[in-house]
């Protein structure tokens, strides 16, 4: 991104930090955003892409000049692109936001879990050897789902052995759409299962704006501070 510092322009996939950074003000974009793989049929289209965003616009726009020389819509294209984007991708940026998002944080995660001798990361190891160890055992239940008004009303049963119901957390997940993230909506613990050893109902209502079908539930570890899925990535899917 040194780049953007010299006037530099960009024409890239819609990747990495392009994918946040373009507008069609300040650059050029190729391809939709999306993984293909390593299909030829996609990389034929993108090269053809490419060839025609060269021959339309960016050779044209740097040859086109004015009485001076000077090819102006080029020189305004550079001047947007450093005006917005030199201040947002920028090595400041970068060390500030990994300092308070990521490293604050994970220093102070670390003293709290060396606290008393690190009774805390005690718990932790504790409570993540109990997964390893049940998390097998575990299983879903039936599954009702009853559509009332402008409300999809979720139940589904959950069968945890002798695991501490506290150290999971069941929710109802859909995949993002038109680019959005996924869709989380936890469950509560809404009854205890009659005659079944530690089995519970969990229930949840979402809008109905989408089909039920889009919903699944699903099972995770839960523990306060814990990173969840990176320190346990357990995951159980209804199926």
């Amino acid at each position: 991104m040194k780049v953007l510092v010299n006037g530099g322009l960009n024409l890239s996939e819609l990747d990495g930090w392009w994918a946040e950074a373009y507008t069609p003000e300040i650059g050029w974009a190729l391809g939709d955003g999306r993984e293909h793989d390593n299909d030829p049929a996609w990389d034929a289209m993108e090269a053809e892409a490419l060839y025609d965003l060269l021959e339309s616009e960016v050779i044209p726009e740097f040859y086109t000049r004015d009485e001076q020389g000077i090819p102006s819509v080029w020189v305004n294209r550079m001047r947007e692109s450093m005006a917005l984007l030199t201040p947002r991708f920028c090595a400041n940026r970068a060390v500030c936001e990994y300092t308070e998002k990521h490293y604050l944080p994970a220093a102070s995660a670390y003293l709290a879990r060396v606290v008393d001798n690190g009774a805390t990361g005690v718990a932790m190891v504790d409570w993540h050897r109990a997964l390893e160890k049940k998390w097998g055992a575990l299983r879903f239940g039936d599954v009702k789902i009853e559509t009332a008004g402008e409300q999809h009303v979720f139940e589904v049963q959950m069968y945890l052995d002798d695991l501490d119901p506290e150290s999971v957390q069941v929710e109802l997940y859909a995949d993002g759409l038109n680019g959005a993230a996924p869709e989380r909506v936890e469950m509560r613990r809404v009854r205890q299962l009659v005659g079944a050893t530690n089995g519970y109902v969990y229930g949840a209502g979402v809008p109905a704006v989408r089909p039920a079908s889009d919903y699944t539930a699903r099972m995770i570890p839960r523990r306060e501070a814990a990173a969840i899925p990176l320190e346990n990535g357990h995951i159980l899917w209804q199926r």
